[in-house]
């Protein structure tokens, strides 16, 4: 399994376990927060590992002892700031959470408390180490981090929860009211999560929550995939199929991606700047990307012997739908 793969799954078991006692205290979250947990762990490899490995070449090294030596690098370069940064991000996601405090502390004293998602870093891990009670010392820094950057969409959605923690509804509602119409937008069921809480909030009926304008900006790529006679007879109805966008020029880790079952092709499907595999690294930053298509015999996204696929380059603005028909098999 390729390192952002694992670190996407621990992201999202992060977030289930973040959410939980905020979903006990009646507060329909859970849905909400997987969107704004951190994920940029999957640059580890990029950052100490070989990011000119294509996807799925090569034997990948163990998590653990590229953490290791990440921590091991900053006793030498103790003013590393984006190593202190993966640091923790990559404690938070191994469920370190002291040692994330740790490299995060470091990291906002780097910045002089200047960075608003390093804040917000430091305010979530401690949040994990405390079980989740926010605290002032937490509410402080989501505040802090808002004054540095009032857009910040993680900031935006603790200091809310820290507003209606202390009973002031009206900020809670203001800050998710922004979130809500932010960048990059919200899925469907993210949405839905913030207007009933909102509403809740402000007592007043879901329906009557301003929905977020349409933007036209965010970058989208329309990918139709098929099989080829031989690959539809070769392989199982239940396989993975990986439809991934990634860097001509530095293919790991991959931009965006999305997964299917082979039974639901063929299949229209649109990655945009959602699917962003690390936030910030998004489809509308790039002129063109590759766009692979992989049918995968073992499950995991890793290219291996057997599996099938298709790949082609398009130009990220040009409006143009790829037609990929998986057809070639790797031998």
């Amino acid at each position: 399994m390729t390192l952002w793969l694992i670190f996407g799954l621990m992201a999202l078991s992060a977030a289930v376990f973040v959410v939980l006692p905020f979903v006990r205290q009646g507060r329909a979250l859970a849905t909400g927060l997987a969107v704004f947990t951190v994920a940029l762990a999957a640059g580890l490899y990029a950052y100490v590992g070989s990011p000119g490995t294509p996807s799925g070449a090569g034997a990948l090294p163990d998590v653990g002892d590229m953490v290791a030596g990440l921590a091991a690098r900053l006793e030498e370069r103790p003013d590393d700031l984006e190593g202190w940064k993966m640091l923790g991000r990559s404690y938070m996601q191994l469920g370190n959470y002291e040692g994330a405090t740790r490299a995060f502390e470091r990291a906002v004293e780097l910045t002089s408390g200047q960075d608003a998602q390093t804040l917000v870093d430091l305010g979530e891990a401690y949040l994990s180490a405390n079980n989740q009670q926010m605290t002032q010392r937490e509410i402080t820094l989501f505040e802090n981090a808002i004054r540095v950057d009032p857009e910040n969409q993680a900031a935006l959605f603790w200091s809310g929860i820290g507003a209606a923690n202390r009973g002031d509804r009206m900020l809670a509602s203001t800050r998710w009211e922004k979130l809500l119409n932010s960048e990059p937008a919200p899925s469907p069921d993210v949405v839905r999560v913030l207007t009933t809480q909102i509403a809740e909030w402000r007592g007043v009926p879901a329906a009557s929550i301003a929905p977020p304008q349409a933007t036209s900006g965010a970058a989208g790529i329309q990918v139709n995939v098929n099989l080829s006679d031989a690959a539809r007879a070769d392989l199982p109805a239940e396989a993975s199929v990986f439809v991934i966008a990634r860097d001509p020029a530095q293919p790991s880790p991959p931009i965006a991606v999305q997964r299917r079952v082979l039974s639901e092709l063929p299949a229209s499907i649109t990655l945009t700047d959602r699917d962003a595999m690390i936030p910030g690294r998004n489809l509308s930053n790039f002129a063109e990307v590759e766009i692979v298509a992989r049918v995968s015999v073992s499950g995991q996204p890793v290219q291996q012997p057997g599996d099938w696929f298709a790949a082609s380059t398009v130009a990220t603005g040009s409006g143009d739908v790829l037609d990929l028909v998986i057809s070639e098999q790797v031998r």
